[in-house]
């Protein structure tokens, strides 16, 4: 072998070794559901990528974590995820698993929009505040619901040292873990802060900012690119939206009832307004007289359209729509045929748009 071509051996090997160390000191980063991993993703992309918990096609509300899915969460130097209002069965077990990483809870976001449950199966002119007029200083009653609720590392943005090594776990030590979770009790409060805040675009520009500058802390030497890539996904995101306005535009004026009560805060963006829903807000199954008052509702009003959702039983739907003129259709808050990555949050912003828009046609 000649000289020149063992230095091109050695320069080769010498600029793998760099690239391994740089990629090295990226975090790993555990996300709870796809529309948070999209947008963390997005922060990431070019540097590495998010692990997700709840895999597309889950629902939130009620999930048994695979293995995988625990060491993810064990092995993270930070976690973003909606927060206990959306998902009471992963608060114990990030607690457990992922006890040294950083967590933020996107709830607590400051300037963040939130709304709060809408009451009864059917829904007036005034459970919409149209334009996205609604709490937009961070100081709703999440926090006081939520005040003794901190993570030891959430209080001060979990920025110890340390935070790169993780305490290990074995084999057993995940099955414990499951079995704690599939024992924990799902309920939800019916009352209070609306969780399915992604499903307003502006809080997902709020939240690029914040996923940046949080990763930004973990890794300095990577901050420029993390808040870059959160300000150009924050132009996509306004592309998306105003796609969105022109397909929904498009529609006019559209009657339609969905399966649960996941869709205010779109519908608060774009000033467009269900007129009921079959199931609660965490899709718990729906009483018999709530699924005829929602029905009589769809045949007294015309609704165009009754969407069911991927992960839920379709055959409730079809009891709302048997004996009306009303067409079943599917519409999905989490985005399960989407491509998971860091284009997934404008997408499913325009496809939440289209599936309302379709059911005109």
């Amino acid at each position: 072998m000649s000289m020149t071509s063992e230095r091109s051996l050695i320069g080769c090997a010498l600029a793998l070794t760099v690239a391994s160390g740089a990629a090295a000191e990226v975090p790993r980063v555990a996300t709870d559901i796809a529309p948070v991993h999209g947008l963390v993703a997005r922060v990431m992309d070019g540097l590495g990528e998010p692990d997700l918990v709840v895999q597309p096609g889950a629902s939130p509300h009620d999930y048994s974590m695979r293995p995988s899915e625990a060491r993810a969460l064990e092995q993270a130097d930070a976690v973003f995820w909606i927060g206990p209002a959306l998902e009471p069965w992963l608060d114990e077990t990030i607690d457990t698993l992922a006890s040294d990483a950083l967590v933020v809870e996107l709830l607590d976001a400051p300037g963040l929009v939130t709304l709060e449950f809408r009451e009864g199966a059917v829904f007036d002119d005034h459970d919409h505040d149209h334009g996205g007029e609604a709490h937009a200083d961070g100081d709703h009653a999440h926090d006081e619901d939520h005040a003794d609720h901190d993570h030891e590392d959430h209080a001060d943005h979990g920025h110890e040292d340390g935070h790169d090594e993780h305490a290990s776990h074995d084999g057993e030590g995940h099955d414990e873990a499951h079995a704690d979770h599939a024992g924990h009790d799902h309920g939800h409060a019916h009352d209070g802060l609306d969780p399915h805040a992604w499903l307003d675009p502006e809080n997902g520009k709020i939240w690029l900012e914040l996923i940046a500058e949080e990763l930004a802390t973990l890794d300095p030497e990577n901050a420029e690119t993390y808040r870059a890539n959160a300000t150009a996904g924050q132009g996509e995101i306004d592309a998306a939206v105003s796609e969105a306005r022109e397909t929904l535009a498009s529609a006019g004026e559209i009657e339609f009832v969905v399966f649960h009560d996941a869709y205010h805060y779109f519908e608060n963006r774009f000033g467009i307004s269900a007129s009921g829903a079959i199931s609660l807000s965490d899709a718990s199954d729906p009483s018999p007289a709530r699924i005829e008052e929602v029905r009589d509702r769809v045949r007294d009003l015309g609704v165009a359209c009754v969407f069911s959702e991927p992960q839920f039983n379709q055959s409730v739907v079809e009891t709302v729509t048997e004996g009306t003129e009303a067409r079943a259709a599917v519409i999905d808050p989490i985005g399960f045929e989407l491509e998971v990555g860091p284009d997934f949050y404008p997408a499913l912003i325009r496809s939440i748009a289209e599936d309302i828009a379709g059911c005109a046609s």
